[in-house]
């Protein structure tokens, strides 16, 4: 069978350290030269097609708010404030990653931008304290996985876009296991602090307390201007993503008055730049799809996983088996636009909420972003902890137990995931 080829072109091409969304369109076309029955023009159409959405125009705008966050000089107030309010607890500066991740996410909605962004003053404070740089590294790299489960998140809106799901649904499903996921990290870091015997780093103030939450209040409004506008009628993903970046201006020119024109061009063309990326991907993940789609190699898929059981737990179990090793290798926006479409008519047979099931897909994926050889954390906190890959790597690796135990909450109890849409959208 020629799709037989179009997979092992796909795994040469990534083998080869082709960037992904040139593997999958390459990969793509090799299928339709060697296929011989679809016409040039269809190639430009899926294309064009496949990027051609109005809710992906949130995309961008997302990039460009979470950019002009980090360049405002956010990051330092946020984690102030977070010392302030957790940095007394014992490990306190392991508090102190987890809720400053959980702040940054209602802004950034990338996992690498927190990574990056709090990532080089966390570890910088932590190593200074005296923790042991891969617990440093290791609780850095497991809270960034928290930014695309709270909103706003650009793996959502790729997914809402693929499967045709309210964004505003999938927003609202983030927040509880966002805080789920928070609180197993939190539950870590004391284990490490009683099991190491940690002292506390700061003591509890509450006046620096009131002072440093009065200085982030803008910070923290960004999350709720979001979530709030959607949830009210007043925007759109897209609307409200436009306005995640008015608000971003406002807190760097006139409240901050970090951005000035020269960052704010280097801001722009760092967003053209990743959004061109992005885009790119998801028009050559179309391709494959549709492909994919076309040889009906998706209900052959989802026929075989039908036929070992129909049960939604036993299908649930093998999803999240398939998930995880898929985000070894696939770059997180790759994945969700190639196996939306095998997996959404698998669980609409089952009555697997869609929303349900987003959440579960971005947590699996973003839980690949900490695991070789393709996670993109592990590369990015290598380079800002100037450690070495597999030191990396194993510095990690106790962490996924509490990412893991967050997903099988998130798998097993839909309420988790639907309380909030259920009350705010249906």
């Amino acid at each position: 069978m020629l799709v037989i080829v179009l997979f092992i072109a796909l795994f040469v091409l990534l083998a080869i350290g082709a960037p992904i969304g040139v593997a999958l369109a390459g990969s793509s076309l090799i299928y339709i030269v060697l296929a011989g029955t679809t016409p040039d023009i269809v190639v430009v159409h899926r294309i064009v097609n496949g990027v051609d959405s109005f809710p992906l125009l949130a995309v961008p705008f997302f990039i460009l708010a979470g950019n002009l966050m980090n360049t405002a000089g956010i990051t330092e107030k946020i984690y102030n404030f977070a010392t302030a309010l957790v940095g007394w607890l014992k490990g306190g500066l392991g508090h102190v990653n987890v809720i400053g991740s959980v702040i940054f996410a209602g802004m950034s909605g990338t996992a690498v931008a927190d990574a990056g962004g709090l990532g080089t003053i966390e570890i910088k404070a932590m190593t200074d304290h005296g923790y042991d740089k891969k617990f440093a590294v290791g609780i850095t790299a497991a809270s960034s996985t928290i930014g695309p489960i709270i909103p706003p998140s650009l793996p959502m809106v790729i997914y809402g876009v693929q499967s045709n799901t309210s964004i505003g649904q999938l927003f609202a499903a983030g927040f509880i296991p966002g805080f789920i996921m928070a609180g197993f990290m939190m539950a870590t870091v004391a284990w490490y602090a009683h099991r190491y015997h940690w002292n506390r780093d700061a003591t509890f103030s509450a006046s620096v307390l009131g002072h440093t939450f009065l200085r982030a209040i803008p910070a923290l409004m960004t999350p709720f201007l979001i979530i709030g506008g959607m949830s009210f009628g007043w925007f759109t993903p897209t609307e409200a993503a436009v306005a995640a970046c008015a608000w971003a201006l406002v807190l760097g020119v006139v409240i901050d008055r970090t951005i000035d024109v020269r960052r704010f061009i280097r801001v722009s063309f760092d967003t053209l730049e990743t959004t061109a990326v992005v885009l790119f991907i998801v028009g050559a993940s179309s391709i494959f799809g549709w492909i994919l789609t076309q040889t009906r190699t998706t209900e052959l898929i989802a026929d075989t996983l039908l036929s070992v059981s129909d049960n939604p737990i036993m299908i649930l179990i093998m999803i999240n088996i398939i998930l995880l090793i898929v985000g070894c290798f696939l770059e997180t926006i790759a994945a969700i636009t190639i196996l939306v479409p095998v997996f959404l008519p698998i669980i609409l047979k089952l009555n697997i909420d869609p929303v349900h099931f987003g959440v579960m897909m971005v947590l699996n994926l973003m839980i690949g972003l900490l695991t070789p050889p393709v996670g993109m954390v592990l590369f990015v906190l290598a380079r800002v902890a100037n450690m070495s890959f597999e030191d990396t790597v194993k510095a990690c690796a106790p962490f996924l137990i509490p990412l893991l135990l967050a997903l099988v909450i998130v798998t097993f109890v839909p309420s988790v995931t639907l309380y909030l849409p259920t009350l705010l959208y249906r």
